[in-house]
């Protein structure tokens, strides 16, 4: 089991690499079931410590996600239901990564 430390580190990294600019897939947002089994499907097939291209397909941006639709609703980490607070962790299962609260991504749910 990894120890908050080793978390911090990994979370340094990943926001290095989301600040550096890498290209993720948050413009196509997973809004019905279809979408998110399909990314869902994506997340599956890749090595459980690939977390580039889980950030990747998972469509993180480093910044709270506002629809064009409802500019009041925050989508970020830290209103997912996936969000463990006290860890700084998503639990998504396929995800299973640290991530900080303003980070997002399109399998966002609340």
């Amino acid at each position: 089991m990894s120890t908050g430390s080793e978390h911090e580190k990994l979370r340094i990294k990943l926001a290095e690499l989301l600040n550096s600019g890498v290209e993720t897939r948050w413009q196509q947002r997973a809004n019905d079931d279809a979408a998110v089994r399909q990314r869902v499907e994506q997340l599956q097939v890749l090595e459980p410590a690939d977390y580039a291209m889980k950030m990747q397909v998972a469509g993180f941006t480093a910044q709270p996600y506002r629809p064009p639709e409802d500019l009041d609703l925050e989508q970020s980490c830290a209103t997912c239901m996936y969000y463990a607070r006290h860890r700084q962790y998503c639990e998504l299962p396929e995800l299973s990564m640290p991530v900080l609260p303003e980070w997002s991504c399109v399998l966002w749910r609340i």
